[in-house]
C-alpha cells in the first residue's frame, strides 16, 4: 500500500550503496518500481548481479567496497556514466555484532566504523560532484543506537552517532543544492538483524510487548519512508533524522502493561 502516484520518479537516478540485501535492497526495489533508473553496489560480484535481477526494471548491480574511497568513487562514476547524473543516493552499507568492549579487539571496532561512519562520508563525498543539482537527495541509513546508548554495541553507537553528525553537517554545508537526511529503523522483520537478536517465538512476543504499535517494522515501510524524503513532498526537509520504528526510540511500552502484570 502506497501514497505515491506511479511514476513518481521517471527520469530520475538512484544509487544505493549496500543495496544487495535487507533494507535498502527494498528500497532500491520501491525506487525502481516508481519508474527511477537503479544502481546497487556491494562488495560481492554475484550478490550485485543477483540483486539486480531481483529489481528489475533494467536495474545494474557493482560490487565496490564503501571503505574504500577510490573503489567506490569508481563505481558511482560508472553509475553516472551509465545512467546520467545521480538524483537520488542512498548510503545504507553496515556491519555489527554484539561484542562487550573488553570483549572486542580494537580492529573489530575499527571495521564497524569504518564500514557505516567512513564509507558513508567516502559515499556521500564521492557523488557530489556526480548528483543532479539542484534538486539532489540524499539518505544514510543510521539507527537508533546513535541516541540510546546499548550495552554490547560500543562500535554500533559509536558510528551511528557520527553518521547523524555528518548528515547535519552535509546539510549545512551542501544546501540548497542537495538534501541530505537520515532514516533510523526500528526493528525491521524479514532482516539478518533480526533473525539473529529475535530467533524465536519467545524472543520474539517479548520484543513486540516493548514496541509502542507491537509489531515489528516491514522492509516497505521504510522504502515509503525514503520514497517521502526524495519526493517533492520533502523539498524543504534537510538535515532531518526520520525514525521509522514503531516507537521503539520513546521508551518501553511494556511497562506498566496490565495484561504483562506491571506495575
Amino acid at each position: 500500500m502506497t501514497s505515491f502516484r506511479d511514476n513518481l520518479f521517471e527520469g530520475k537516478t538512484a544509487f544505493v550503496a549496500g543495496g544487495t540485501s535487507g533494507i535498502n535492497l527494498g528500497i532500491a526495489k520501491r525506487f525502481a518500481q516508481l519508474g527511477a533508473k537503479v544502481a546497487v553496489a556491494g562488495r560481492d560480484p554475484d550478490k550485485a548481479q543477483r540483486a539486480a535481477a531481483e529489481i528489475g526494471h533494467d536495474a545494474i548491480g557493482l560490487s565496490g567496497d564503501v571503505r574504500d574511497y577510490d573503489a567506490i568513487r569508481g563505481v558511482m562514476e560508472t553509475v553516472a556514466g551509465k545512467l546520467g547524473a545521480m538524483d537520488f543516493v542512498i548510503s545504507g552499507a553496515a556491519g555489527n555484532f554484539l561484542a562487550p568492549v573488553l570483549g572486542m579487539s580494537a580492529n573489530a571496532f575499527r571495521t564497524v566504523v569504518d564500514i557505516d561512519l567512513n564509507g558513508t562520508f567516502n559515499v556521500f563525498r564521492g557523488c557530489h560532484d556526480l548528483l543532479s543539482r539542484p534538486g539532489a537527495s540524499l539518505i544514510a541509513i543510521t539507527a537508533g543506537q546513535a541516541v540510546n546508548a546499548s550495552a554490547l554495541q560500543a562500535h554500533a553507537c559509536a558510528a551511528k552517532a557520527g553518521i547523524n553528525q555528518l548528515i547535519r553537517v552535509l546539510a549545512l554545508e551542501w544546501g540548497p543544492d542537495v538534501r541530505i537526511n537520515g532514516i533510523s529503523p526500528g526493528p525491521i522483520a524479514d532482516t539478518e538483524g533480526m533473525k539473529r537478536l529475535a530467533p524465536d517465538a519467545a524472543t520474539r512476543e517479548a520484543h513486540y510487548a516493548r514496541i509502542a504499535m507491537k509489531r515489528w517494522g516491514r522492509i516497505e515501510e521504510v522504502a515509503e519512508s525514503a520514497v517521502f524524503l526524495c519526493s517533492p513532498a520533502a523539498a524543504y526537509i534537510t538535515g532531518t533524522i526520520l525514525d521509522c520504528d514503531g516507537g521503539s526510540q520513546i521508551g518501553d511500552a511494556s511497562r506498566g502493561d496490565p495484561a504483562r502484570g506491571m506495575a
